[in-house]
């Protein structure tokens, strides 16, 4: 029996275990639309913008380490998601985006709504695809599953024209994929391995810098198992917070442009860095040419072009994080030399923790914004899951709410993208029905998707926006205001609290709160915690000139920061 491209495209997806697709109608995907009418199997929820599908699809993925979909229409519907797309390929977060096309025939005529999305999107996806024959189908849906979810994850985009998801033909399920250009290299070379654990052995003053591989292989429990059985203490990048518990004592946090004095003192002194799933990248770093100035490096990834790519290494390890870490951790425990307690250097780092620790100013009368992180990770237990925006939002969320399981940080590292954080949140709180969501925003980034409230308000999703309401685009103002002379060009959003938050929630029908004083910020997150069935968007009215410290100004070396009395 003949059945439809869009009946193979929903078989396909019930295949691979996909329950939510988020996307956004448009004609040439109407054949996908009516099929999925009656469809019992999937769910799709609309979002309102293409771009908040694809970044819901990145938060689900992010969240369960699942594979996230989206669906879209050609044209327009397909460049919005251009954004999301880049921001889950600079993360390595696995998605297969579905994008509508013109029929065949029409390709390249300039027909309605046509644009060239394979073309437009091949420097920012891990593959794409664009499907002008039906009886391929089935098998690049197959095939594009595989790409994303494997060797060092990314999104991938499906071309479908109308006439391809339109058409018939007999449906035969493909059973594997063979893909003789594409093998990524999972085991670790073992006596690279065996030598890098000897490094170990010999280091005096190691340390472990983690980044969002190991979130990204499942690999926490090794990682947290080898930290312990060395003695080496763990720094985080970004996008690895949460791959070792941000509360154990080996813990230095993040380090990097807004990472902790202790942490990036500890790397600048270090005679052994052993990077595990990290690409070194600009924010990581500093000026690369005094970066770790007196360690060895070594750097085990997944990908071989991210070996070496920023930084000299002295020992590569090309393999899946996971399987590198078992294989370390077995030849260590089969050494029977005595393994170093590494005093002298945890007490040092102890004492610059205790010289510079992650502090701010309390002030009684205005709200600090990392008070009002403090207070969520208080109120929370620590157990919430915690979307970010981009911004100073961003790094107090990452400084004072302490990351201690994997996939509980959920932020666009690379890309940076504003407006990531509520549709990601929508995302996460599908793929986690019963955890505690909350998107820690700024009054700025919150206006990029903020009709996404309409999303999780009609699909009765509690999500908990705590908007850090300072009035200013704060982390450019930043920047103005210490090497720009106080020139705020075009940062100051406003003076008088427009738009309102708590009657924006309410024109939506979510719960719109606002916090004014710091004794009303406790009452306040209490109260979100409260409403089960639709989302809370709580206005804190923050000082407009708190600044994010610890910062490393550009071209600086890590250990060359500025502070607030600075």
């Amino acid at each position: 029996m003949k059945i439809s491209g869009a009946e193979i495209l929903i078989d396909c997806l019930k295949k691979e275990g996909v329950k939510h697709i988020f996307g956004y109608p448009g004609g040439v995907v109407l054949n996908i639309f009516d099929a999925l009418y009656d469809e019992k199997g999937l769910e799709l929820i609309l979002t309102r913008h293409e771009q908040a599908a694809v970044h819901a699809a990145d938060g689900y993925a992010r969240s369960s380490g699942k594979v996230g979909v989206a669906l879209v229409t050609s044209g327009p519907g397909a460049t919005n998601t251009v954004t999301g797309i880049a921001t889950a390929s600079m993360d390595s977060i696995p998605l297969v985006v579905f994008s509508g096309q013109v029929p065949t025939m029409l390709i390249g005529n300039d027909a309605f709504q046509e644009a060239d999305i394979v073309g437009i999107t091949r420097p920012c996806t891990k593959h794409n695809y664009l499907v002008k024959d039906i009886k391929y189908l089935a098998q690049t849906i197959k095939e594009a599953f595989h790409i994303a979810s494997t060797g060092r994850p990314g999104p991938v985009l499906i071309d479908l024209p109308k006439d391809v998801t339109a058409g018939m033909t007999e449906y035969i399920q493909p059973k594997e994929v063979q893909l003789r250009s594409y093998n990524p290299t999972y085991q670790g070379n073992k006596w690279v391995i065996k030598q890098a654990a000897g490094m170990i052995a010999k280091a005096k003053n190691p340390v472990i810098m983690a980044g969002g591989g190991v979130i990204l292989s499942n690999a926490a429990k090794e990682l947290t198992e080898l930290a312990k059985l060395t003695n080496v203490p763990v720094t985080m990048t970004l996008m690895g917070l949460g791959g070792f518990p941000g509360s154990h004592k080996l813990s230095m946090g993040m380090l990097g442009m807004h990472g902790t004095y202790y942490a990036n003192k500890a790397v600048q002194s270090a005679d052994l860095l052993i990077g595990i799933g990290v690409r070194f990248d600009d924010r990581v770093t500093g000026t690369t040419d005094s970066f770790a100035p007196n360690a060895k490096i070594i750097q085990i990834d997944i990908d071989p072009t991210s070996i070496r790519k920023n930084i000299r290494v002295d020992m590569p390890i090309v393999g899946d994080v996971k399987n590198v870490l078992k294989d370390m951790i077995k030849i260590i425990k089969d050494n029977k030399e005595k393994r170093p307690a590494r005093t002298t250097w945890l007490k040092q780092i102890d004492a610059w923790r205790k010289e510079r620790p992650l502090s701010y100013k309390f002030d009684k009368k205005v709200i600090k914004p990392e008070f009002v992180v403090e207070k969520i990770y208080e109120v929370t237990k620590g157990d919430a899951i915690i979307c970010t925006e981009v911004g100073q939002n961003q790094m107090w969320a990452a400084q004072f709410y302490h990351y201690n399981w994997p996939r509980q940080l959920l932020t666009s590292g690379g890309l940076g993208t504003m407006g990531y954080g509520l549709p990601a949140a929508i995302g996460a709180q599908f793929a986690n029905p019963k955890k505690v969501v909350f998107d820690i925003a700024g009054d700025g980034s919150i206006q990029m998707n903020i009709q996404e409230l309409a999303t999780a308000v009609l699909n009765k999703i509690p999500v908990k926006v705590a908007i850090l309401n300072n009035g200013v685009l704060g982390m450019v103002r930043q920047w103005q205001e210490l090497f720009f002379k106080e020139r705020y060009a075009h940062t100051i959003l406003h003076t008088d609290r427009v738009p309102d938050f708590v009657k924006v929630a309410e024109a939506y029908g979510a719960v719109g709160l606002r916090a004014t004083k710091p004794e009303e910020v406790v009452p306040v997150l209490k109260e979100s915690l409260k409403i089960k069935d639709r989302p809370v968007f709580m206005d804190f009215v923050c000082d407009w000139k708190e600044k994010v410290f610890p910062m490393v100004p550009a071209g600086a070396a890590i250990d060359e920061m500025i502070f607030d009395e600075d």
